[in-house]
């Protein structure tokens, strides 16, 4: 079966892969129809992702198709579509222990520590599998991102009435933004690129867009979506006494921390990993009941064959990409 690899930064072939194997007890045999393009594959593609090695199988953000199942398997059956939640963790550790899979201390996540679903056909955990037959394969591609957002919004645990700054209108960003809605808060989102920005005010007009701020407390939660050592660094002083600080993007630079300003405001800072299983069944409904609408972030689409030569297009910001999809099969 065809497979894309990432085989050093800047260069994804095409190969063959032998036939995904029939399923064992607690797995299924899936068939992939729709890959998202995150931030996480691009900055692997650029060889800015301090997790990945080369070669690497990317995709984790999947629309799958159940091909096949192993015996004690029981909520999915063949032909059911389904979101995948791509976190393989140990189900022993302490962090797992204390319900918080997401930061398995030995996490493996598909397409970043072991090999993704850029493929036609893969075996996977049935746990992992989250059925929806009533959404797209697109739409299904999109909630394990939607997931990010929804674990950091429930990390900074927001009151009705509080104001929010999302700093980076990115896809994370974005995420970040449809759950902060939920809370009732008052929202601000802070870009430097004008073509998000316009994105922004276009699909949620009830949300105040800005492109710059004074370096001043302005909002009680800030989320740094922008894995931008100095942006993260900056967020401290966006925010007000006692105010929250949710790291949801990732650097591989030190982030400075101004501890006396730190101190003095006696602020939180709060780091947020991927996400839970809970948070997958939550996002399908919400997405289903229209409350979450997913299809103006998909701007740019492709073919599976054809994503080698068409990242290196959307790796480009001229390209305008807010969330690209491939297709497969």
């Amino acid at each position: 079966m065809k497979a894309l690899s990432l085989n050093e930064s800047g260069r994804m072939d095409l190969m063959e892969l032998p036939e995904a194997a029939a399923p064992a007890a607690g797995q299924a045999l899936v068939a992939i129809r729709a890959i998202g393009i995150c931030g996480t594959d691009i900055a692997g593609y650029l060889g800015k992702m301090p997790f990945i090695e080369y070669p690497r199988i990317l995709g984790h953000e999947l629309g799958v198709e159940v091909l096949a199942v192993g015996s004690g398997v029981t909520h999915v059956k063949v032909g059911d579509h389904c979101a995948v939640e791509p976190y393989l963790n140990c189900g022993h550790c302490h962090a797992c222990l204390q319900g918080k899979t997401n930061c398995c201390e030995t996490l493996q996540v598909l397409g970043v520590h072991c090999d993704g679903g850029m493929r036609e056909r893969m075996i996977l955990p049935a746990a992992k599998l989250h059925p929806c037959n009533a959404l797209s394969f697109e739409q299904l591609a999109l909630v394990e991102t939607l997931a990010i957002g929804c674990h950091a919004v429930n990390r900074a645990g927001i009151v009705s009435g509080e104001d929010v700054l999302i700093i980076g209108a990115g896809p994370i960003g974005l995420t970040v933004l449809e759950f902060a809605k939920l809370t009732g808060a008052t929202i601000t989102v802070l870009d430097l690129n004008e073509s998000r920005r316009a994105f922004v005010q276009q699909h949620y007009p009830s949300v105040r867009v800005v492109g710059s701020l004074p370096d001043e407390p302005c909002a009680q939660v800030i989320f740094d979506a922008t894995g931008h050592s100095g942006s993260m660094a900056r967020s401290l002083k966006l925010a007000r006494f006692t105010g929250r600080i949710v790291y949801v993007g990732i650097t591989k630079e030190p982030v400075l921390l101004d501890d006396a300003l730190f101190h003095r405001r006696e602020l939180t800072l709060l780091a947020s990993r991927n996400a839970v299983s809970a948070d997958f069944p939550r996002i399908l409904g919400l997405i289903e009941s229209g409350q979450i609408d997913t299809r103006p972030w998909i701007t740019h689409c492709c073919d599976f064959d054809e994503l080698p030569e068409q990242i290196v297009d959307w790796v480009k910001p001229s390209t305008g990409v807010v969330k690209a999809v491939v297709k497969v099969g």
